[in-house]
């Protein structure tokens, strides 16, 4: 067991050094492949992040203050909801401090100055509010300015405006568009790594072929070449895994350093979304380098 082992792998690196150009492109067309889906995952988490206050159509934002008490809080949600033909009632929401905390989290990610005076203790709440599909945007201002007037312990109302609907229109181009190029440079890297393989074999097509006559199983010659490619897809998932992890950092840092009303705080990532987007990469980089390698083993055995 020891003896196939060690052949496996002494054959695999002897064929990595052997085709060491074809090798080195792979690895970082699969690299840049998927660094560039990596960071497409992020952006457009971090496009979720900025939209996430407005998404399932809220178009209004009631900010509530802290100290609100249930009897207050009731009457708010009753003069909303009192409106049934501009307002759509079933879809009222309230989200409580903690779950209001919870939300700045994601929003002031890279604004910690601001995070840091935010506690449950003194964030506000908020009803969210979405409108009937045939509102008017005249009737939706006027309905904004007597929550703010009328309603106690309203501390604003906000409502989006252009900006969001030109953020989601952006996202949606920036993911077609990065999604593409991953797409196409990952099918050049599986068929880099293909044609890697298809090399390496054919220059070995007498050592096969004797390896063959001398019983040996088209599984046991297959297994070097298919791991060939294999740690090609991972080693390239591993820079692209450290490219992401360096970019989001930088990232983190330069919006750090601007204005608190920038808007970009939202754009940062954290928690374990990176952790978990570097982990698919990895697995997608094994994936891809088995599939060119594999193929390419299965179709150029008999050389």
């Amino acid at each position: 067991m020891f003896s196939r082992l060690s052949y496996t792998f002494r054959e695999m690196w002897a064929s990595l050094r052997r085709n060491f150009t074809l090798t080195a492109a792979a690895i970082i067309t699969a690299a840049v492949s998927l660094f560039i889906l990596g960071l497409t995952l992020l952006v457009l988490r971090g496009f979720d992040n900025q939209l996430s206050q407005w998404s399932g159509g809220v178009e209004i934002i009631v900010y509530v203050e802290n100290d609100a008490t249930p009897e207050q809080l009731q009457v708010i949600r009753d003069a909303i909801a009192s409106t049934p033909d501009v307002i759509d009632v079933d879809r009222l929401e309230y989200l409580d401090a903690e779950q209001s905390m919870e939300e700045a989290r994601r929003l002031f990610a890279g604004d910690p100055e601001t995070l840091g005076l935010l506690s449950v203790e003194n964030i506000p709440t908020q009803f969210k509010v979405v409108p009937q599909a045939d509102v008017s945007s005249e009737l939706l201002q006027t309905i904004t300015s007597q929550y703010k007037e009328d309603l106690p312990k309203v501390l604003r109302v906000a409502s989006p405006s252009k900006q969001i609907e030109v953020l989601d229109t952006l996202r949606g181009v920036v993911s077609f568009v990065l999604y593409l190029i991953t797409l196409i440079l990952l099918f050049s890297a599986v068929l880099l790594i293909w044609n890697t393989i298809r090399t390496a074999m054919f220059a070995r097509r007498r050592e096969i072929e004797v390896m063959k006559l001398v019983g040996a199983t088209n599984w046991f010659i297959r297994v070097p070449f298919m791991l060939e490619g294999l740690i090609q897809g991972l080693v390239g998932a591993l820079f692209a895994s450290g490219g992401v992890l360096t970019a989001n950092w930088y990232w983190t840092r330069t919006v750090q350093s601007f204005p608190p009303d920038s808007g970009f705080g939202a754009f940062v990532v954290t928690g374990n979304y990176p952790q978990w987007v570097v982990f698919w990469l990895v697995v997608l980089g094994m994936v891809v380098g088995a599939i060119g390698s594999g193929t390419a083993a299965s179709k150029f055995l008999d050389v």
